[in-house]
């Protein structure tokens, strides 16, 4: 810190001396003191100031010097406010406070994004061992028999992988992507049908759909959320039955499959938790149902899941704003 910029940022004590000096002057003439008398003691008080301005500059210079070689020597800067000392100024005081605040917040924030970051991670590399699965099968059907059903449906396993992670690493910035307008559910329901007939079939298992509703919504959201309960059931619950019903705001999807453990239903939405059932069919990411869960919570949507094992799961995506058009 240059002493300029100290004597500028004490300007307002200086003037407040400088009007002390010269009332105390004219006080001390007008009670008949001598002129020499007064100019000495002017030149006194004069340099009682200097002193006490160059001590409190050394010292605050001092105190600067040391915070900036603490946060020289740290790599996470943002932990500087933790280790500050608490000063004796009351006003420095309530700054010290301020910035207590500022820091933990800067702390928060940076330990979520590190976790996130960790988590992002773990999921690529989850989702780079389960691609090579589709991946490795196509290169061994092309070699062997050629069979393009067989060929279709890997492709369609790793095409519905990449669609995942595109969705996952678009969730810090889902917003920008999300389109609403009005539609009817149906529309949206045969789409998510259709795009995985492939892996229903070759896994036995029989669809049926009913009902319809309007609703203001995102329609490609919404299209991906059944896509990936279709895919769970392909993977999860081969030969079962589906049943998707629309209704009253509701998108009802149920197969009589081998259920979700009571003690897992709480957790199946959670980032990256695979359960017995994802275990028991080879590996799995666990980020399906989480990212229908972040999706239904930007889309404002309620999820539900109900199931008993060896009968039924049933999940419930419930729209919270519908539409009066008639579409």
């Amino acid at each position: 810190m240059k002493i300029r910029d100290y004597l500028y940022s004490r300007a307002v004590t200086l003037c407040f001396l400088g009007i002390g000096l010269v009332f105390a002057t004219l006080f001390m003439r007008a009670a008949g003191m001598d002129i020499n008398l007064t100019v000495v003691s002017g030149f006194f008080y004069v340099l009682l100031i200097v002193l006490w301005l160059w001590v409190q500059f050394c010292l605050d210079n001092r105190r600067l010097r040391k915070l900036r070689n603490l946060a020289e020597g740290m790599e996470e800067k943002y932990l500087l406010g933790e280790v500050l000392k608490p000063p004796v100024n009351a006003v420095e005081k309530e700054y010290y406070q301020i910035m207590k605040i500022v820091s933990r917040s800067a702390i928060g924030i940076a330990e979520q994004a590190i976790r996130e970051k960790e988590e992002y991670c773990d999921y690529v590399e989850s989702w780079i061992h389960e691609i090579k699965t589709p991946l490795t099968a196509c290169s061994l059907i092309i070699s062997n028999d050629g069979d393009i059903k067989k060929l279709k449906r890997k492709i369609k396993q790793a095409d519905n992988l990449t669609e995942s992670i595109l969705y996952y690493a678009r969730l810090r910035t889902v917003q920008k992507d999300i389109l609403i307008d009005s539609f009817r559910v149906a529309r949206v329901i045969n789409d998510a049908v259709k795009s995985q007939m492939e892996l229903l079939i070759a896994a036995g298992i029989s669809v049926e759909t009913d009902g319809d509703f309007p609703v203001c919504s995102d329609a490609k959201s919404l299209l991906f959320m059944l896509k990936q309960l279709l895919i769970n059931c392909a993977k999860y619950c081969p030969g079962c039955q589906i049943r998707i019903t629309a209704d009253d705001g509701r998108i009802m999807v149920e197969d009589n499959g081998i259920g979700i453990p009571s003690h897992e239903i709480s957790r199946v939405t959670e980032r990256g938790f695979s359960g017995t059932n994802g275990r028991n069919a080879g590996g799995s990411t666990g980020m399906g149902l989480f990212i229908v869960r972040e999706l239904c919570s930007r889309l404002d949507m309620t999820l539900g899941i109900e199931s008993k094992p060896q009968e039924y799961t049933r999940i419930v995506l419930e729209f919270n704003v519908m539409t009066g058009t008639n579409l």
